[in-house]
């Protein structure tokens, strides 16, 4: 990718952390919501924090491996480094870079998924849910998509409802 491509796709997903901040700020205003979090040095994209409970939201436009950012939190998680909260959730937002033509999800993505569930079932207190963020991503040469603010106040509705659970 050139330069100003990258500068695109930064801009986009510092757009997109900011939409989802502000979001779920107004439909979860009993957590503190902040963009570029830093866990033990790994940085989150968003995270909601109350007295109690932790949410992580990772974004994944086109990453080769978004199992390598959910393996890194649980790894945290498993470290004792979230021992303060009685409950963390992650949501873990993907776009349709992941999906397949066929059908289905990539393998990339599917692995992503497989990890979180691990941790989820070997921690009780940890919950972690796959979120999709219905945007096609720019490709190189691409330029801005269409739809990105739908694209994530469908996220925002998602994340919203699975943090009722």
């Amino acid at each position: 990718m050139t330069r100003s491509q990258l500068e695109l796709v930064g801009e986009l997903a510092r757009e997109t952390q900011d939409r989802l901040r502000d979001a779920l700020a107004e439909h979860r205003p009993g957590l503190e919501w902040r963009v570029e979090h830093r866990l033990a040095g790994t940085p989150v994209d968003v995270a909601g924090i109350g007295d109690s409970r932790l949410v992580l939201i990772e974004l994944e436009w086109r990453r080769a491996d978004p199992a390598d950012n959910a393996a890194k939190l649980f790894r945290h998680l498993e470290a004792g480094l979230l021992d303060e909260y009685e409950s963390v959730t992650v949501c873990h937002c993907f776009t349709e870079y992941y999906d397949l033509a066929s059908g289905g999800v990539s393998s990339k993505r599917a692995n992503a998924e497989f990890v979180g569930q691990i941790a989820a079932r070997a921690v009780e207190r940890f919950a972690y849910y796959p979120v999709e963020l219905p945007l096609e991503p720019p490709k190189r040469g691409g330029d801005r998509p269409d739809g990105l603010s739908k694209a994530v106040d469908a996220a925002v509705e998602s994340i919203d409802t699975r943090l009722e659970s």
